[in-house]
C-alpha cells in the first residue's frame, strides 16, 4: 500500500510577498508583483517589466560572511526553507535526520555569480576569481546548503528541468516518501536570474512581454492582447511528510499530494507541442496516480505564461485531459498574471497556491483578462477571486525541452 504524503509547513519569497500570509493576501486580492525592471538597465532592453522580490533582506537569514558566499537564488531557498520549517513546527532535534531529506531544484541557477566573476575575469584576471565561484553558481547549493542548515541527512536532490523545475522537485520528493525512503522532505524551486545577460537571453528569444508603459496589466494570460511572459524570481517551499508521522506529532494538515506525472513533448527545445499531447498525458497520469477521474477535478492552476502559444496549447491540453464537457465546467486560473514567472519556481509556488486554495475554498484569479481569446474558451476565473469548495486541484508547470509536469492535490481527509 502507497504511503500517503501531506503537505504540514510552507514559505514563499515571492514578487507579491515575503511571507505566506503577504503572498496569499496579495494573490487573492488581485495584486499584480510586476514593475519596471531594476535589477538591469531597461533601456538597453525591447522588454522592460519584471516581476522582482522586493525588500528582501538576506541577513535575517544569513550571516554577513555567508551571504558573500552564497548567490541569490540560494538566499531565496534557504529563507523559504527556513520559514517552512517554522511553519511546519518542526523540531529535527528530536528526528531521525537520515530519514529527513532537500529536494529544491533550479531551472537555471547562480546566473548573478557568473556574470559577476565573468567580469572579473576580463577586469582583473583568473588569479582574482573568487575561490566560492563554482560552489556559488551550480544548481544543487540550494538543496545542499538547506540540507546543511538543518543537519539533514536523507535523500538530497535537486532537478533542472526550466519551468518545470518546482514541481518536478516537489513530486520527486513526494515519490521519495511515499516508497519509504524519507518521512520528510523539504522541496520546491527557487530563481533569481534577472541579471543582463537573463533578461536580454529572454528578450532575444521574443518571449517576454513589451507591454511596457503598463506593466501591472503586461502578464496577460488567455487574453487575445497577450504578447509574452514577465520574468520574475523567487521560491517557494512545502514541508512533505508520511501521514502517519505527521499525525504522530500532532502537525497541521495543509492538504495532500496525491498524484503526481510527467511526460516530455519530444517537440520543440522551446514551443509546446501544437497537440498538447505532452500536458495531456502529463495531467491523466497525475490522475490516474492519485486514483481520481477527470469529473473530481475542482481546480487547475494552469502554467498559463501568457505567451501566444502555450495558453492556447495548454487550453487544448486540459480538454484533451478531462473531456471537453468537463474542461468546460472546470475553474483554471494563472496565478502568474499577478506574480510573473518565477522559470524554475513556478511550480512549488503554484503547488503552495493550490494548497492555500484548498484550505480557504478560494480560487486566486487570472487578472488583466479583458479581451478573452477565442481560442482560450475555459472558465479562466477572471480578475476576481471566487469562492469554491475544492477537493481536488492540478497543478501544471511545461518547461523549455517539452518537460510536463502536474501534481494532483486534494484536500486532505482521513
Amino acid at each position: 500500500m502507497k504511503r500517503r504524503v501531506v503537505v504540514t509547513g510552507i514559505g514563499v519569497i515571492s514578487p507579491v510577498g515575503n511571507t505566506v500570509d503577504e503572498f496569499w493576501h496579495s494573490l487573492t486580492h488581485g495584486k499584480s508583483g510586476t514593475g519596471t525592471v531594476t535589477q538591469v538597465d531597461p533601456d538597453k532592453f525591447p522588454s522592460k517589466v519584471a516581476a522582482e522580490v522586493k525588500n528582501f533582506d538576506p541577513s535575517v537569514w544569513i550571516s554577513a560572511k555567508e551571504r558573500k558566499k552564497t548567490d541569490r537564488f540560494v538566499q531565496f531557498a534557504l529563507a523559504a526553507s527556513d520559514m517552512a520549517v517554522k511553519d511546519s513546527r518542526l523540531d529535527f532535534s528530536k528526528e531521525d535526520t537520515s530519514m529527513c531529506g532537500v529536494f529544491i531544484g533550479s531551472g537555471i541557477g547562480g546566473l548573478h555569480t557568473i556574470e559577476e566573476q565573468h567580469q572579473v575575469l576580463l577586469d582583473k584576471g583568473p588569479d582574482r576569481i573568487s575561490p566560492f565561484f563554482i560552489p556559488m553558481l551550480i544548481v544543487n547549493m540550494a538543496a545542499g546548503k538547506v540540507s546543511i542548515a538543518f543537519n539533514l541527512k536523507g535523500p538530497n536532490s535537486c532537478v533542472a528541468t526550466a519551468c518545470a523545475t518546482g514541481a518536478h522537485a516537489t513530486g520527486d520528493a513526494f515519490k521519495i516518501i511515499q516508497r519509504g525512503e524519507a518521512d520528510i522532505m523539504i522541496s520546491g524551486g527557487s530563481e533569481a536570474c534577472i541579471t543582463p545577460l537573463g533578461f536580454g537571453g529572454f528578450a532575444a528569444l521574443k518571449a517576454l512581454s513589451c507591454l511596457n508603459d503598463t506593466p501591472e496589466s503586461a502578464s496577460r494570460p488567455f487574453d487575445a492582447t497577450r504578447d509574452g511572459f514577465v520574468m520574475g524570481e523567487g521560491c517557494g517551499i512545502l514541508v512533505l511528510e508520511e501521514l502517519e508521522h505527521a499525525k504522530k506529532r500532532g502537525a497541521r494538515i495543509y492538504a495532500e499530494i496525491s498524484g503526481y506525472g510527467m511526460t516530455s513533448d519530444a517537440s520543440h527545445i522551446t514551443a509546446p507541442d501544437p497537440k498538447g499531447e505532452g500536458g495531456t498525458q502529463s495531467m491523466i497520469r497525475a490522475m490516474r496516480d492519485a486514483g481520481v477521474t477527470p469529473s473530481e477535478i475542482s481546480y487547475i492552476n494552469a502554467h498559463g505564461t501568457a505567451t501566444p502559444m502555450n495558453d492556447r496549447v495548454e487550453t487544448i491540453a486540459i480538454k484533451g485531459a478531462l473531456g471537453l464537457d468537463i474542461a468546460k465546467k472546470v475553474p483554471v486560473s494563472s496565478t502568474k498574471s499577478m506574480t510573473g514567472h518565477l522559470l524554475g519556481a513556478a511550480g512549488s509556488i503554484e503547488a503552495i497556491i493550490c494548497c492555500k486554495a484548498i484550505q480557504d475554498s478560494l480560487i486566486p484569479p487570472t487578472i488583466n483578462l479583458h479581451h478573452p481569446d477565442p481560442e482560450c474558451d475555459l472558465d479562466y476565473v477572471p480578475n476576481q477571486a471566487r469562492k469554491a469548495s475544492l477537493d481536488i486541484c492540478l497543478s501544471n508547470s511545461l518547461g523549455f525541452g517539452g518537460h510536463n509536469a502536474t501534481l494532483c492535490i486534494r484536500k486532505f481527509r482521513e
